[in-house]
């Protein structure tokens, strides 16, 4: 069984963003693995699992525009289901 639910994917956009300091806040802040942020000071990709992707949603959304957010539910998809 997963640990954490959901895998959560977005874009965020913004001025003076950083890798850095967004990976140091969630690390900080939320419960969650596989986190990857990658991109430059005016568009980030975030990768991460949690169970709580309202967090996640909440958090980037006040760092700029955020789009194309895709939340997966991967306990579904481990039985086969679409998730």
């Amino acid at each position: 069984m997963q640990e954490f639910k959901f895998d959560v994917q977005m874009l965020i956009e913004g001025q003076g963003l950083s890798e850095d300091a967004v990976i140091e806040y969630i690390t900080a802040n939320m419960k969650g693995d596989c986190l990857l942020v990658v991109g430059d000071e005016e568009l980030l990709k975030l990768h991460f699992h949690t169970n709580e992707p309202w967090e996640v949603l909440k958090y980037c959304n006040a760092l700029g525009d955020i789009h194309d957010i895709v939340i997966e539910n991967m306990v579904r998809q481990e039985k086969g289901l679409k998730g």
